[in-house]
């Protein structure tokens, strides 16, 4: 294991575990698309890799994307994560970021308590580990090595 693996999340599969081709692991992926999924796992162009997986928080501004190559010959899946977070202002840029996407965002809205007074309640939440752990869990089911990287897949 490589001293940056733990902070790129690269995780390996548990000993024993047989390793599938890559068309089941590709299939095991895309199988995590359906209703109440927060997010969508789909084929990618050429430029952004063998799978997208990727969530769109509208409230929020966000996008968040997971891009994947599957490497047949060292049985694993490379990943990299990006966001996007849009301005609220025109003047202002929007952000986008590369990397180890753990994060948790969230939307604060008031109302009143029992004793009448105003307060702060979370309205919406999304961790990024709930589009994250899913993709990570199929690959490493299928006996496959999760690696996260920064620039290249």
């Amino acid at each position: 294991m490589g001293l940056l693996d733990n902070y790129f999340g690269t995780r390996h599969p548990d000993e024993g575990v047989a390793p599938r081709t890559p068309l089941e692991v590709r299939s095991a992926l895309l199988a995590l698309n359906g209703p109440g999924v927060p997010f969508a796992v789909r084929n990618g162009t050429s430029k952004e890799g063998d799978l997208v997986a990727e969530c769109r928080l509208p409230a929020l501004r966000v996008r968040l994307r997971t891009r994947m190559r599957l490497d047949a010959a060292k049985r694993e899946v490379r990943a990299v994560d990006e966001q996007w977070e849009v301005s609220l202002t025109e003047h202002v840029r929007g952000q986008h970021s590369r990397g180890p996407a753990d994060a948790v965002y969230r939307v604060w809205g008031k109302e009143l308590g029992p004793d009448g007074r105003e307060r702060k309640v979370e309205t919406f939440r999304f961790e990024t580990r709930e589009m994250k752990d899913p993709l990570r869990q199929a690959v490493l089911d299928a006996g496959w090595t999760w690696r996260g990287v920064l620039f290249r897949l």
